[in-house]
Order: structure tokens, then C-alpha cells, then sequence
């Protein structure tokens, strides 16, 4: 993360049912109340993915909720919302989702200046028996730190 980046919402859930491949960054087309909602960090990032279609990328089911004085301005909180990629990066995404049998989902959403960003990852699903083995090995790797503090405190 760079200095200049404020994250406004990320997408844990992401990391525990893909292995994430690749990342990269896209810009995100919002209308003014959004914007407002989103620097207000109010954005959900769960069961979202990206889809991409005639040449355009598009992010499907981010909640970012309705801005409150936005009144009549206000815009459905789950619609279509369009990145911005370079065509050669949205030709080389396609490529490779359609060969690998992966998927493009949002890892997270942030502010870098005044503009909103998306950081996207090319991730591969993962079954039940690796969920439990990540989840087994986290365990595990707790376990261990908490063993080195009762050493290291018992020193003492």
C-alpha cells in the first residue's frame, strides 16, 4: 500500500475461498453521491466479482450505500458499476479467465488522492479440503507463536 492510498473497504472472504493468482489495479466509474458514500467507507465488497463483456469490464454486486443527503440523486446501491482498464489489460484478463477456469473478484477498494481504485485479483477457487487445511495451518502457526511468548516469558 502507498502512502497516499486510504482503504475503504477490502474483501477477506476472497482470501479464504481463492487462491489469488495475480493483482492489478482499475479505476471505477461512480456517480457524486457514491463517491461521497465511498469516501464515508460505506461499501461491502463480499460475493462481488467482476465480468467482462464487448470489450468492457464490469463489477457486479458491490453494496455501496446511498449517500444520505443524496436525495433524488441517490442510485440503486447494487448496480453495475464500469472499470476502467486498458483494453489490452481487459484482453489479457479475458484470455486468461477463460483458459485457467479462474475468476476476476475486487480484493479491495480504496482512495488514492481523490480517485476511487479497485484492486482486482485473477484467483482460482479452492476446494472444501483446502479451506481446512489453510484454516488448520493458521491454527497451527498461532499455536506455535504463543508456544515462543510462554518460552520467552518464562525466561524472563
Amino acid at each position: 500500500m502507498k502512502a497516499d492510498e486510504k482503504v475503504i473497504a477490502t474483501n477477506r472472504k476472497a482470501y479464504h475461498d481463492y487462491f489469488i493468482e495475480e493483482t492489478l489495479e482499475a479505476g471505477l466509474v461512480l456517480t457524486g453521491t457514491e463517491i461521497k458514500s465511498v469516501r464515508g467507507g460505506r461499501v461491502n465488497l463480499r460475493d462481488s466479482y467482476v465480468r467482462l463483456e464487448r470489450g468492457e469490464a464490469w463489477l457486479l454486486n458491490v453494496h455501496i450505500a446511498p449517500y444520505e443527503q443524496g436525495n433524488r440523486y441517490n442510485v440503486n446501491p447494487t448496480r453495475d458499476r464500469k472499470l476502467l482498464l486498458h483494453r489490452q489489460e481487459i484482453l489479457r484478463l479475458h484470455g486468461k479467465a477463460q483458459a485457467k477456469g479462474m475468476t476476476i473478484v475486487p480484493l479491495r477498494v480504496y482512495l488514492r488522492g481523490n480517485r476511487a481504485k479497485v484492486e482486482l485479483a485473477l484467483a482460482k477457487g479452492k476446494r472444501q479440503y483446502d479451506k481446512r487445511e489453510a484454516i488448520a495451518q493458521r491454527d497451527a502457526e498461532r499455536e506455535m507463536e504463543r508456544e515462543a511468548q510462554r518460552a520467552m516469558e518464562r525466561e524472563r
